[in-house]
């Protein structure tokens, strides 16, 4: 990583201005820690009259200037930037009249990438970047590596500063980030797949998956899904790249191979481990796998060690996860299934019928894409939350459909239409935001609830 990229965010900052701030809540409050560590003044600015973590910011803080609800314009007189949590969009009347003044808007990644020594591996796409992720986290491990992983998944990125310098970081980005980052010199730079999502922050789809092509732009490698013509296309020149894909893998890319009948993750000709003896569950798992053991060898990991865990890893909770059985009915909860593109793949890596629990805020999600994919695996479709409406809509004269109040009233009613031999998943193509805090606390209640239903 050049002296130049580490430098340039705070170079940028204009004698007599401060940093601002603006949203609190855990990327929040790691940036509030950086600066705090730099001694750089900030103020900082949340919508909300009670944001989460406001009392933490007072300790880390405690003689900041802090401004709570509509934040006035005039703020942006004094502003040398604005650093930006992710889940506050673009179209932000305060962030877009901070771009009328020429102020730089930046995400934390990029405050990150200033400061980082060791080298880092940026994970993106719509779907699978948090269990790939973690898969290279656990290969590091089990390769006598360290790797830190963090971003949007688990620790905020400038947190991971606060540990020992590792062998590696392993940064899971989402659009939002990838969108506001400018520097981002990554040793491997993986890209697993693009689908619609996140329509309600990003102007268009197009704006979308732009955001998710910036991470190749500085990379040293990069792994990419050849299944995707358009990712290839926009493959920098002279990048030095592995492919993954779910089919046959020419000399050099991983795929899947089949040999006597049985099924095998493979590199070119050779075979790596039979799909059988993978921890993970479903096709989609399938696709994370290659695409981790493609950027595990740009590490310089080993093979061993990488088919190792593998073969040991089940999988992050709320991601395919068995929540129990009732008779020979299968509870999965997918939780994290937040976008109409995860959800299509959680149905179609079940074995048999499904009876599916979907809804919540479908951000600008196809659902008529979602009912016309999968209506040929489903039993029914009990629909919940916000959107459920629309998802009804969608889901006519394709699927059963029925509404239901909450997870308690889903769960029972699913259970009640399902069949010997079919699974009741929860893959909800929306977020949870209307009914609660985050996908973690749905996944939870449906758990408790599938719990208590098959004692």
């Amino acid at each position: 990583m050049s002296a130049t990229a580490r430098k340039q965010p705070a170079a940028k900052r204009s004698a007599g201005k401060k940093d601002l701030v603006l949203g609190l809540g855990a990327t929040g409050l790691s940036v509030a820690r950086y600066l705090a560590r730099n001694d750089v003044d900030a103020i900082y600015v949340d919508s909300r009259d009670e944001p989460p973590g406001i009392n933490d910011l007072k300790e880390i803080c405690p003689d900041a200037e802090v401004v709570l609800g509509d934040a006035p314009q005039k703020l942006l007189k004094g502003a040398s930037r604005i650093i930006v949590s992710p889940g506050i969009a673009d179209s932000d009347s305060f962030l877009a009249a901070a771009r009328k003044k020429g102020i730089d808007v930046v995400s934390d990644i990029e405050l990150f990438v200033a400061e980082a020594k060791a080298p880092f591996v940026a994970v993106t796409g719509s779907n699978g970047k948090s269990t790939v992720t973690t898969l290279l986290a656990l290969m590091c491990d089990a390769a006598g590596k360290k790797g830190l992983a963090g971003a949007n998944l688990g620790v905020p990125a400038l947190d991971l500063l606060l540990e020992d310098q590792p062998d590696f970081y392993l940064l899971e980005l989402s659009s939002f980030q990838l969108q506001r980052t400018q520097n981002l010199p990554a040793k491997v730079a993986v890209l697993l797949n693009i689908s619609p999502d996140h329509l309600d922050w990003h102007a268009d789809e197009a704006e979308y998956r732009e955001a998710k092509y910036r991470v190749f732009d500085q990379a040293e490698a990069a792994v990419f899904n050849r299944a995707d013509e358009e990712i290839n296309e926009h493959l920098p020149k002279n990048l030095p790249t592995l492919s993954f894909a779910l089919d046959e893998p020419q000399d050099g890319e991983f795929g899947l191979r089949e040999d006597e009948g049985e099924v095998f993750l493979a590199r070119g000709e050779q075979l790596l481990l039979s799909v059988r003896d993978i921890a993970l569950v479903g096709m989609h798992n399938q696709a994370n796998c290659l695409a981790a053991l493609a950027a595990g060898q740009l590490m310089g990991l080993g093979l061993s060690p990488m088919l190792q865990v593998l073969n040991e890893f089940p999988g992050l909770p709320h991601r395919m996860q068995t929540a129990g059985w009732s008779g020979n009915v299968q509870f999965i909860n997918d939780s994290k299934a937040t976008n109409v593109g995860a959800a299509i793949a959680s149905i179609e890596s079940v074995a048999g019928a499904v009876v599916l629990i979907a809804g919540g805020q479908g951000k600008g999600g196809d659902f008529d894409r979602l009912a016309t994919s999968t209506c040929g695996k489903l039993r029914a479709a009990i629909l919940i939350g916000e959107d459920a409406p629309q998802l009804e809509e969608a889901f006519k004269d394709l699927t059963p459909t029925e509404r239901a109040d909450d997870m308690l009233s889903a769960v029972r009613r699913a259970a009640e239409i399902a069949d010997s031999g079919d699974t009741v998943l929860l893959a909800p193509a929306c977020a949870s935001f209307d009914q609660y805090p985050n996908y973690q606390a749905r996944g939870e209640d449906f758990v408790r609830v599938v719990e208590a239903l098959t004692i």
